[in-house]
């Protein structure tokens, strides 16, 4: 029998995950890696992350892709709130290893600085909150992640949802007692109704653990300085 991946790596079986047609980075969790085609987070393309609200665990879940980037630097773009050493420190991330990026006034700005750094490929990581954005914009970014291996996760209202959107990979994130409901609105591969309850590892779920999704005050280590990260 012919699989369809051997007539083209974007056909699958539709009760069949996908494979991969690029790079992916573990998750850190056996029991999302496993619903994820290529079992992981794709590299090099635009991943969308659909919240409930801000502060529900979208960090901690990211949490294990982002320390295996080594000393690779992450880019926060446009975050809700200014980033915190103690939050850093939590998810063991050294502040020196993050850059923090503020636009300017215009949602221009925003999405022409997100261009540039997944172009640049010189970050490991790209972390960007947007509240609106077309699905041409979102095409742009889409093929300009497509020009290096940069882990790029766009983080949206969940309302969304019922937007198109390029994205190979959209996951609902809703808050859950002791970690989060991951709702899988599209991948390349069986469609799954019922949510992925998510536990989040007991190590981080300490007195600090509001920090390490909401930020809050800002530390001199986070810096704004795209042109010197393009350039």
């Amino acid at each position: 029998m012919t699989h369809p991946e051997t007539v083209h790596p974007s056909l699958w079986r539709a009760d069949q995950l996908a494979h991969s047609a690029t790079r992916c980075l573990d998750t850190g969790f056996a029991a999302l890696s496993a619903q994820l085609p290529g079992g992981g987070w794709p590299l090099g393309t635009l991943i969308d992350l659909l919240v409930q609200q801000h502060g529900i665990g979208e960090l901690r879940l990211l949490q294990p892709a982002l320390a295996a980037l080594g000393k690779r630097p992450i880019v926060l773009l446009q975050p809700p709130h200014a980033p915190q050493a103690l939050a850093l420190a939590a998810l063991g991330l050294e502040p020196s290893q993050l850059l923090w990026v503020r636009s300017g006034a215009k949602a221009s700005d925003a999405l022409w600085a997100a261009e540039q750094i997944l172009r640049s490929g010189c970050c490991g990581a790209l972390l960007f909150w947007q509240t609106q954005a077309r699905g041409e914009t979102l095409r742009r970014l889409h093929l300009a992640a497509q020009s290096g291996d940069t882990l790029f996760c766009m983080l949206r209202p969940l309302a969304a949802a019922r937007e198109a959107s390029p994205a190979p990979l959209r996951l609902s994130l809703r808050a859950a007692a002791g970690g989060v409901d991951i709702g899988f609105v599209k991948r390349r591969g069986p469609q799954r109704d019922a949510p992925l309850f998510l536990p989040l590892t007991p190590a981080l779920l300490q007195r600090h653990d509001a920090h390490l999704d909401r930020l809050a005050p800002a530390t001199a280590a986070a810096r704004s300085v795209l042109p010197a990260l393009v350039n």
